[in-house]
């Protein structure tokens, strides 16, 4: 019988487990495939990484200067001189803790700053039941975040004890509604269009309220008429609100003043000015545009002659045309075709603007995202019986609106931050108009970059919250359908 005999060639022990190479795990491997992954790659890198090092060189004396208390410009020199020596250059941010009032309520009566801040902690808690609603965690951080913003804020704006502890009740108790359950703060989003405008504006209580009213008007004719079709349902929800806000409200309201009188302090609209104006325009004009840019969408979309073509007439007028037009029409031509000693606020006009400009934009994002639907989808609606409307709300719009999300946010950056051109309409706008007004007193005349970096700050803050919102609602709706 023969020796069964192993080949010389074949192993008969594994080898022990050895570490991959250096080049191939951690920080290396990112390196190696990130940045120096080739000679293009590589040289690209250092350049990048140059310039980097210049900037900062250069840059980084001029922060590591800066003075944040003192009087003036002047006193910011002397004081740079003084610790860094003759010819050092810094920055002089005493300009921004001497005038941040200015940067943020634009010229807003100082014992009033409470109110704008009010208004911005409300309006996320009203926004809480659409925006956060499926994520509790998120939510509350969000919300007791801004609980703790303002019981902080209150207090140093100058606000009582007891109304400071009176608004802590109230956000407390909206809190536990948020917790338990959010959809039960869909009465304050209701209201707080109402709500935020007597905040702002003030003056009479019944104003924004009977403005309020017309909207509940147009839900209960609309509601009425909805077996007789969607153009004579939209019709009367139409009419019954211009008929109750040019008609009724203007007697109703005297009335109410007259027997029933409850007001604050009225503050005109020239007194809007820094982040209070460009929020009240940019939160204005999202929640506007939204809705007008889809029913701008479904209607280019339509097989009606008349009605597509007067979508695209208004789609493409307003994209052709610069907002900055827009502004001056608003500003100085919309007088002349309304009646004679009509008093129609320049705030308003701005808004109404701004949101038909960034509607016509949204149409052809959400436009865009109903032609990438299959047609499979339609035909689906179709065969389940639905009628157009509720085909579009129960099937095709929610897809659309999911594709569309990234341009729709988009579109909400840019509108916010082109809020900075109502300088051009005599509006003191955050970047130009209040930067202008703090440089032209004696004390800061010759400070210049140190107000464009702490707007451009705050424009990126809310700016970068925008943007991961949208992440975060991609991520949600899986919008890849893996």
């Amino acid at each position: 019988m023969s020796e069964h005999r192993t080949a010389a060639y074949v192993r008969t022990d594994m080898l022990p487990e050895k570490a991959p190479p250096v080049s191939e795990m951690g920080a290396i491997r990112w390196l190696r495939e990130n940045l120096f992954s080739g000679p293009l790659n590589t040289f690209l890198t250092l350049a990048g990484a140059f310039v980097l090092y210049f900037l900062l060189s250069e840059a980084f004396p001029w922060f590591r200067n800066s003075v944040w208390v003192a009087a003036s410009v002047g006193e910011c020199r002397d004081i740079i001189t003084a610790r860094w020596g003759e010819g050092a250059t810094g920055a002089c941010w005493a300009i921004i803790r001497d005038r941040w009032n200015m940067f943020m309520f634009g010229f807003y009566p100082r014992e009033l700053y409470w109110r704008p801040t009010l208004a911005l902690g409300l309006l996320l808690f009203a926004a809480a039941p659409v925006l956060f609603s499926e994520s509790r965690r998120i939510r509350m951080i969000v919300l007791g975040v801004m609980t703790l913003f303002l019981v902080l804020a209150f207090p140093a704006l100058g606000v009582g004890g007891l109304a400071t502890g009176l608004m802590l009740l109230a956000l407390v108790a909206m809190l536990v509604v948020a917790w338990s359950r959010p959809w039960g703060l869909l009465w304050l989003t209701g209201i707080y269009p109402g709500l935020a405008v007597w905040l702002l504006w003030g003056g009479s209580v019944w104003v924004p309220v009977l403005a309020m009213a017309g909207f509940v008007l147009a839900w209960a004719a609309f509601t009425a008429t909805r077996g007789r079709g969607a153009i004579i349902s939209v019709g009367s929800a139409v009419a019954a609100a211009l008929a109750w806000w040019f008609f009724a409200m203007g007697p109703v309201s005297q009335v109410l003043d007259t027997y029933l009188p409850y007001a604050i302090d009225a503050v005109r609209s020239d007194k809007f000015g820094g982040f209070v104006l460009a929020l009240t325009i940019g939160v204005a004009g999202i929640v506007l545009s939204l809705p007008i840019g889809v029913v701008l969408a479904l209607a280019r979309r339509s097989d009606m002659l008349l009605v597509k073509a007067l979508a695209v007439g208004f789609i493409e007028f307003i994209r052709g045309v610069p907002l900055i037009s827009l502004l001056f029409v608003a500003s100085l031509l919309l007088n002349y075709f309304l009646p004679p000693g009509t008093n129609f606020d320049i705030i308003l006009r701005v808004i109404i603007m701004v949101t038909l400009f960034a509607a016509a934009y949204i149409a052809e994002v959400v436009r865009g995202g109903l032609a990438a639907l299959p047609r499979g989808q339609y035909e689906a609606a179709d065969s389940l019986g639905l009628d157009y409307w509720k085909a579009q709300r129960l099937v095709v719009l929610p897809q659309a609106l999911k594709i569309s999300i990234p341009g729709i946010v988009s579109t909400f950056i840019g509108m916010f931050k082109d809020t900075t051109l109502v300088v051009f309409v005599g509006l003191l706008d955050p970047l130009k108009g209040i930067t202008d007004s703090v440089r032209a007193s004696f004390e800061w005349k010759g400070a210049y970059w140190e107000p464009y970096i702490f707007v451009g700050c705050i424009f990126f803050i809310f700016n970068f919250a925008m943007s991961r919102y949208s992440m975060y609602l991609e991520r949600r709706l899986k919008r890849d359908h893996h």
